[in-house]
């Protein structure tokens, strides 16, 4: 089971990667940064929450993408 994010970290978190799919990577420090330079949240814990969030997606994100790259290969 995972841990429970509230609504609005999920969101912010989503909202970031559909409007700056390039600026995050699976690397957290850096993804705290950036979420520090996009937005306006001050609370340093909701920063790392959202941050932490989003290095979540794009792990799951590259996984996926190396998933279907295994499946494309083999199914040639």
């Amino acid at each position: 089971m995972g841990k429970v994010r509230p609504a609005f970290i999920k969101n912010t978190a989503k909202r970031l990667l559909e409007l700056y799919p390039d600026k995050f990577t699976t690397d957290f420090e850096h993804n705290k940064r950036m979420v520090q330079e996009l937005t306006n949240i001050t609370s340093k814990r909701v920063r790392n929450r959202v941050a932490g969030y989003i290095t979540r997606l794009v792990k799951r994100r590259e996984k996926l993408k190396q998933l279907m790259a295994k499946a494309a290969e083999e199914k040639e």
